[in-house]
């Protein structure tokens, strides 16, 4: 449908002095037909322009020209809170945390330093990005033949009218209030060449060694997409096991496979030499507490017992040698009279 209607765009509208006296019907029915595609084709380019402002990775392997042996030389533009490659051949910017390339009509995205890069929509390009003068692109394109090299690029006119409204004054704004530049993450350094990890990877690197969060609203969009995307899915095993250790086994094959008293582990005996079982002894032992009250009083008069019995015989010996002693004095005091 989108071809029928570039079709009818590009074609001239028939007037009515083409055709004869007998042709007049149809010829106001064909420029019925060319109002309504050209309704149609309206509508469409219109609904182009109103595209949703995203960033889309690319599928792994899949080129856009840039390939870094190893971390590039990052340069500070003066002042501007970005940072240029002077020694890369490519457009190569570092801002807010990303880098941003422009490679064949097209800015792409990526927190680390070669890929994967992330298609970014021209609405959704940082306006701090844009305002790079010409002359830190390395591999200008050939419509920017004419530009200042110490002014921003003419995005309005690359990017129509529309893009220019909606962006109005993006290439003015207050050179003493522009935010200090974001640290480079230089900790990439280290992987080069074979030692450059894939997507899920840097995910974890890239949170265990780069603290900076971005300021910039876009850029916290960009990051945050690509943080998702690029984040690890869980495994398929990984999926199968979870629910396999959560979920219990059987009643029957528990009570089968697994005892649940020690007494089921016993060996079994016969049941004339099987021992009491331990829950007949505890009542017994618990019991001995209660038992051992009554006894104690018991245990405890014994001694007393011993020591009345003691006593009484002591008093009846004392007794019987005091009647000895008054026997023997009476036989002496006998003796004497006599």
């Amino acid at each position: 449908m989108f071809g029928i209607a570039q079709t009818a765009c590009r074609c001239k509208p028939t007037l009515f002095s083409e055709f004869g006296p007998g042709d007049r019907t149809e010829g106001q029915e064909m420029r019925n037909v060319l109002v309504v595609l050209w309704m149609l084709c309206c509508s469409v380019t219109s609904a182009i322009a109103q595209v949703s402002v995203g960033i889309g990775f690319n599928l792994p392997g899949l080129s856009i020209g840039i390939n870094l042996p190893a971390y590039p030389e990052m340069v500070p533009v003066p002042g501007y809170p970005v940072y240029y490659a002077p020694q890369a051949n490519s457009n190569y910017f570092f801002y807010d945390g990303m880098y941003w390339v422009y490679q064949r009509d097209n800015w792409y995205a990526s927190s680390w330093y070669n890929g994967p890069w992330g298609l970014v929509d021209a609405e959704a390009v940082p306006l701090f990005v844009l305002r790079v003068p010409v002359r830190y692109y390395r591999q200008p394109p050939a419509y920017f033949r004419g530009w200042g090299s110490d002014a921003p690029p003419h995005w309005g006119e690359h990017w129509g009218n529309a893009w220019d409204q909606r962006h109005r004054g993006w290439d003015n704004w207050d050179r003493h209030a522009a935010p200090t530049p974001a640290p480079l993450p230089v900790y990439q350094k280290q992987y080069a060449g074979n030692r450059y990890p894939p997507a899920e990877q840097q995910h974890v690197l890239h949170g265990q060694n780069y603290r900076y969060q971005p300021r910039d609203a876009i850029v916290q969009q960009h990051y945050q997409a690509q943080r998702v995307q690029s984040a690890p899915a869980p495994s398929a095993q990984g999926k199968q096991a979870g629910p396999q250790e959560r979920v219990p086994a059987p009643p029957d094959r528990r009570n089968a496979n697994r005892p649940t008293s020690p007494q089921q582990t016993a060996s079994p005996a016969p049941q004339a030499d099987r021992p009491a079982p331990r829950q007949d002894r505890q009542p017994q032992q618990a019991a001995a507490p209660h038992e051992q009250p009554a006894n104690q009083p018991q245990q405890a008069e014994a001694p007393r017992d011993k020591q009345a019995k003691h006593a009484k015989g002591q008093e009846k010996d004392q007794e019987k040698g005091q009647e000895k002693g008054r026997d023997k004095g009476e036989q002496r005091e006998g003796e004497r009279d006599r």
